[in-house]
C-alpha cells in the first residue's frame, strides 16, 4: 500500500523509530485489537487444528497417532469423492459466473437510463440469505410440484432437453437424479454468485479510460475488436482477483450444498467440507475431520499466493519476474489443464456444460456480428436497432433468471395453505392472505430467531468495523516495520475457509462452555468479517489523497485528529460498503451457527429456518413467508447503499 510521506516538522528519528518505523507507537495502538482477534480466533485455532489432526479419539480420551489420520485419507473413497466434487463444483461455477457476470456488466455499463435500478435488482440473489436461496430452488426444482418442470413442459423445452439427452428422462428429478444433482447445485451457486461478479466487473469497466475506446474506434476497430483489445485487457486484473476470491469461497462451500442436497443422492454432491463435518461433528472424530481440512491447505495456499501477488502488483511492488511469453501462455496452460481435469472428473457434465456455454456464446456472437455488419455498411440506425433488441432480450432473460425464484417466494408467502398444498394457480395467490405469516409466528419461535440474528449481526458488524477502521488506516498510512507482513497475514486470514476453523473453534467453545450461546457467534463471526473489512478499508484509505492529511498536520492537527477529522469523513463510502458486506455475511452465516447452536432459543434465522424442515415435511408457505421477512431488511439496505457499495468496491477491492 502507498505510504504517507514524513509528516511536516517531524524532526530527526530516534533509535527506536529507525528500527521499528516512524509511526510504530500509533501503529501498535491501532493494530492491537485486530491482532488480538485474528490471533486468538484464526491463527491459534489453526495451530490447534494441526495438533488435533495428529490425534484420534478413543472413548473420552484422545490418543496421539502422528500422521495416521493423513495416511488413512489415501484409501478413503469418501474423501476422494469429496475432493473431486469440490473441484467440479468450483470449476464449472466459476466459468459460468464469469461469462454471465461479464455479460450483465457490459449490458448495464452501456445503459443510459435505469442502470441503478437494474443493478439493484441483479444484486438480489447475492443479498438474500443462503437458506432462502436453497429453499426457493429446492421448491422450484421439485420433480412433481416444482414450477421449473411445469414451465419447461408447457413451453416444450423440457421434452426437447430429454430428446437432446441433456436430461435422462422427463419430468426431470433435478436434485434427486444422480446425473443432474451436481449440475443443479452448480446452477444455484451461479445464480447466487453472478451479482458479485457483475458489481466487480462494473467497477472495473468504470476504471477503463474512455480515451482507449475512442482511439480504437478511430482506428476502425469493430465492437468485437474493442472488446478483445480494450475491455478484456482493462478487466484482466479485476477478473483474476474476482475469480480467485470466488474460487476460494466456492471450493469451501458447505451451507448451500447441505441445504439443497445434504451431499446426496449418495455422495454425488458431497464436497470435502461435508466430509470433514461428518467425521468431526457427527462421528466426533476431531482428528480425522481436521486432517481432511488441513490436507486441502496446499490448494487454498496456492490460490492465496496468487491473490497476494496480484494485489501486491497493483500496489506498486515489483511485478512477477516472468517473460512476456510466459505471461501470455500461462492462462492458456491453466485453461487447458482445468479443461482436461474436468473432462476426466465429470465427462457427463462436461459435454452438457459445453453445449449450454456454446449456445450462450453463439447467440452473443451472432448479435454482435449482425450489428457490426450493419455498422460496416453504414446502417447505423439498423445497427443500433439490432444491438438494442439483442441487449434487451439478453437483459430480459437475465432478469427472469435472477428474479424468478424471488417472485415465487413472494407469491407463495401470500397463498393459503390449501392453495399451497393443491398447487392451484401456482404463479398467483388466489386469494391473497396473511395466513402463512400468522402460522409462522404461532408455530415457530421465529420472532426469537429474528432477534437473535439482529443482535449477533449488529454486534459482529460493530466489532469488525471499529477494528478494521483502525487497522486499515494503520496499514495504509503509517510507517512501521512489519506492515507488509501484517497485510499479508490479514489477507490470508480473510480467505481462510470456515471449514478449516469450525472444528478447533467448536472444541474451544466447548472448553469454555460457550456453545449454545449467542456469545459463541459474536466471538467467532469476526473470523470472516474482520479480515475482509480490514483488507477493503486498507485499499480505500490508500485511495484518499495523502496531501489532504498532510495539510491538516501542517495546520497543527495530530495524526489522530487528522484521521478523525479528515480521513474518516472522506471514507464514508468505504465504511458503508464494509458495513453492508459484514452485516450481510453475519446475517447469512450458516456453518458456525449450525455447528455451535442446537437450542431453538439461540438459533439464528438460517439455522432456525432449516430446522423447520422435518424429513419430507416441508412447510412451504411458512418458509416462503420467513424467506420474505428475512430478505426484505437486507434488500432495503442494499437499495439505499448501492451507489456507495460500487464506489467502495472501486476504490477498495478493485484497486487493491
Amino acid at each position: 500500500m502507498p505510504r504517507a510521506s514524513s509528516p511536516p516538522g517531524s524532526g530527526s528519528l530516534t533509535t527506536v523509530q529507525r528500527r521499528l518505523g516512524r509511526d510504530w507507537r500509533l501503529a501498535a495502538l491501532f493494530l492491537t485489537p485486530t491482532a488480538v482477534l485474528v490471533g486468538a480466533l484464526v491463527l491459534v485455532p489453526i495451530a490447534q487444528s494441526v495438533a488435533t489432526s495428529t490425534t484420534e479419539r478413543h472413548g473420552a480420551d484422545s490418543v496421539f497417532v502422528g500422521l495416521g489420520n493423513y495416511l488413512a485419507l489415501v484409501g478413503d473413497e469418501q474423501f476422494h469423492t469429496g475432493v473431486v466434487n469440490s473441484f467440479v463444483f468450483t470449476a464449472y461455477a466459476e466459468v459460468f459466473k464469469v461469462v454471465l457476470g461479464l455479460a450483465a456488466a457490459l449490458l448495464l455499463h452501456h445503459m443510459r437510463r435505469g442502470r441503478a435500478l437494474l443493478t439493484g435488482l441483479l444484486l438480489v440473489p447475492w443479498v438474500v440469505p443462503t437458506v432462502v436461496t436453497a429453499f426457493s430452488w429446492r421448491s422450484l426444482l421439485d420433480p412433481i410440484f416444482g414450477s421449473v418442470n411445469t414451465l419447461l413442459t408447457a413451453s416444450g423445452i423440457g421434452p426437447l432437453l430429454a430428446s437432446a439427452h441433456l436430461v435422462d428422462s422427463w419430468p426431470a428429478g433435478w436434485l434427486s437424479d444422480a446425473s443432474l444433482a451436481m449440475p443443479s447445485v452448480i446452477l444455484v451457486n451461479v445464480w447466487k454468485g453472478v451479482p458479485f461478479f457483475t458489481v466487480c466487473f462494473l467497477a472495473g469497466l468504470k476504471a477503463i479510460p474512455a480515451e482507449e475506446y475512442e482511439a480504437a474506434t478511430i482506428d476502425g476497430a469493430s465492437a468485437w475488436q474493442r472488446f478483445v483489445h480494450v475491455t478484456l485487457p482493462g478487466l484482466r486484473h479485476v477478473i483474476t482477483v474476482t475469480v480467485t476470491l470466488s474460487s476460494i469461497w466456492t471450493f469451501n462451500n458447505f451451507d448451500l450444498i447441505w441445504l439443497l442436497t445434504q451431499g446426496g443422492p449418495g455422495d454425488v454432491t458431497a464436497p470435502y467440507v461435508l466430509v470433514a463435518y461428518s467425521k468431526a461433528i457427527q462421528q466426533l472424530q476431531y482428528g480425522a475431520g481436521a486432517a481432511v481440512t488441513l490436507v486441502m491447505m496446499p490448494i487454498i495456499g496456492g490460490l492465496v499466493f496468487i491473490l497476494v501477488r496480484l494485489l501486491r502488483q497493483d500496489t506498486g511492488t515489483k511485478p512477477l519476474r516472468h517473460s512476456r511469453t510466459v505471461r501470455k501462455a500461462l492462462p492458456w496452460v491453466v485453461t487447458a489443464a482445468v479443461t482436461g481435469l474436468l473432462l476426466w472428473a465429470s465427462p457427463q457434465i462436461f459435454w452438457k456444460a459445453a453445449v449450454v456455454l456454446g449456445v450462450i456464446l453463439l447467440i452473443a456472437a451472432a448479435v454482435g456480428r449482425v450489428a457490426s455488419a450493419f455498422q460496416t455498411r453504414g446502417g447505423r440506425r439498423a445497427s443500433s436497432l439490432v444491438s438494442g433488441l439483442g441487449s434487451g432480450v439478453a437483459l430480459a432473460g437475465l432478469l427472469a433468471f435472477v428474479l424468478g425464484p424471488m417472485y415465487w417466494i413472494a407469491v407463495t408467502a401470500f397463498k393459503s395453505e390449501g392453495q399451497v398444498v393443491m398447487r392451484g394457480n401456482d404463479l398467483w395467490p388466489t386469494p391473497w392472505t396473511l395466513e402463512q405469516f400468522s402460522a409462522l409466528f404461532s408455530n415457530q419461535p421465529f420472532g426469537r430467531w429474528y432477534l437473535n440474528t439482529v443482535l449477533v449481526s449488529a454486534a459482529s458488524t460493530v466489532v469488525a468495523l471499529v477494528c478494521a477502521v483502525l487497522a486499515g488506516y494503520a496499514l495504509a498510512r503509517l510507517r512501521f516495520r512489519g506492515a507488509q507482513g501484517f497485510t499479508v497475514t490479514v489477507l490470508i486470514t480473510y480467505v481462510m475457509p470456515g471449514a478449516l476453523l469450525f472444528i478447533p473453534l467448536y472444541q474451544l467453545l466447548i472448553g469454555v462452555r460457550l456453545t449454545d450461546s449467542l456469545w459463541s457467534l459474536v466471538l467467532t463471526y469476526p473470523t470472516f468479517t474482520l479480515p475482509f473489512a480490514t483488507w477493503l478499508l486498507t485499499g480505500y484509505f490508500s485511495s484518499i489523497p495523502v496531501e489532504l492529511e498532510e495539510a491538516a498536520l501542517v495546520d497543527g492537527c495530530t495524526r489522530v485528529q487528522a484521521f478523525r477529522r479528515v480521513v474518516l469523513p472522506l471514507a464514508k463510502p468505504g465504511l458503508l460498503a464494509v458495513a453492508l458486506f459484514t452485516l450481510t455475511n453475519a446475517w447469512n452465516e450458516f456453518l458456525f451457527a449450525f455447528v455451535f447452536i442446537t437450542k431453538d432459543e439461540y438459533k439464528t434465522l438460517p439455522v432456525g429456518m432449516q430446522s423447520m424442515i422435518t424429513g419430507d415435511v416441508v412447510p412451504q408457505g411458512q418458509l416462503a413467508a420467513a424467506s420474505l421477512l428475512v430478505s426484505i431488511p437486507v434488500v432495503i439496505m442494499y437499495a439505499f447503499g448501492q451507489r456507495f457499495l460500487t464506489e467502495g468496491l472501486t476504490a477498495g477491492a478493485v484497486k487493491g
